[in-house]
């Protein structure tokens, strides 16, 4: 189905001044007296309305999707004052669709019902428009495994708008629920590749190699992947995705708390490893000094103890509690 936009039909405002004006004489001519004249007028007093059904109003990045009698006959598109065939139907499927978590912009006339389960339910004022506007839907969380088999739960917000009305209206059902749907699937095709933090071994761009990829490591790698593939599964429906962004990322609520306990313990490991470090090196330095300058002349014996004492100072997680030796060194 190819979009076919209507853009000599910007006479709406001539066809409105012509059909009034033809009701003015049309109202004269019954005082005219002569028959066939009032006929005529009456006939189309009766049935002039009808050419004022085809006049149609549309805002700036507003669209209108047209068929006559079940056949798609053009789109109309841009702000203006329109007149056509006034036997049309506008067609929108998504007219009713309101998505809760989608940022299109609510019409005038809206009525917004709260269920019992605290959904929100949009109840459109019936308008058939489709908005060619940039929209953002903030996809709810998902809770989804990752490659190394650990739930996380995980969210997105997509911009996007409608560039082909006609694929919008007659390629799917409703263009909104299928974007929604299309867009859960991408996220848990993409999200399946990579594990929540570097793991070695792990191969996340398919190319046969291990990497550094992570959810959160590389999180505007996998955004513009899976930007990417919401776009081929929507390309049908003349949507158009312009960008995707992870809002929230975390690991589930069931294994947060043993996840958040190994990260803690990387962290002491790692402190610990530079304490270890940083001790051993100023060990060294002390007993360098005391070589050079001859302040004391120590055996292997000593030299240990003195090594293993200042390794405890050093290292410890406490204050050390100082022993004075008031006897000789040996």
């Amino acid at each position: 189905m190819n979009e076919i936009v209507l853009n000599q039909k910007k006479n709406g405002l001539t066809v409105l001044i012509a059909v009034i004006a033809l009701y003015v004489l049309a109202v004269l001519g019954l005082f005219i007296g002569n028959p066939v004249i009032g006929v005529i007028c009456v006939i189309w007093l009766a049935l002039g309305w009808i050419l004022l059904c085809g006049l149609k109003v549309l805002g700036p990045q507003e669209a209108l999707v047209l068929t006559l009698f079940g056949k798609y006959i053009g789109t109309l598109k841009g702000e203006g004052f329109y007149f056509v065939n006034p036997f049309v139907s506008a067609v929108n499927p998504a007219a009713r669709t309101q998505l809760s978590q989608s940022g299109d912009v609510k019409p005038e006339g809206i009525q917004v019902l709260t269920g019992s389960n605290g959904n929100t339910v949009s109840v459109p004022s019936g308008s058939k428009k489709i908005s060619l506007k940039v929209m953002t839907l903030n996809n709810a969380r998902q809770k989804i495994n990752d490659v190394l088999g650990n739930p996380v739960e995980i969210g997105i917000a997509v911009t996007w708008r409608v560039t082909d009305t006609a694929k919008a209206v007659f390629n799917v059902d409703n263009f909104k629920e299928y974007l929604s749907l299309m867009c859960d699937t991408a996220l848990r095709d993409i999200v399946r590749l990579y594990p929540y933090d570097m793991a070695p071994g792990i191969d996340t761009t398919g190319d046969g190699h291990p990497d550094d990829g992570s959810l959160r490591g590389s999180s505007t790698v996998v955004a513009d992947r899976i930007k990417e593939e919401i776009q081929t599964k929507v390309d049908n429906a003349g949507i158009e995705i312009i960008e995707a962004r992870i809002t929230y990322l975390a690991y589930a609520p069931e294994i947060a708390a043993v996840m958040l306990q190994r990260q803690q313990a990387s962290a002491i490991i790692d402190a610990r490893k530079m304490i270890v470090d940083g001790a051993v090196g100023m060990v060294e330095m002390a007993l360098d000094r005391l070589k050079e300058n001859g302040t004391v002349e120590l055996d292997e014996e000593r030299k240990a103890a003195m090594v293993s004492n200042l390794l405890v100072v050093l290292c410890g997680n406490h204050d050390a509690q100082p022993v004075v030796n008031s006897g000789s060194l040996y």
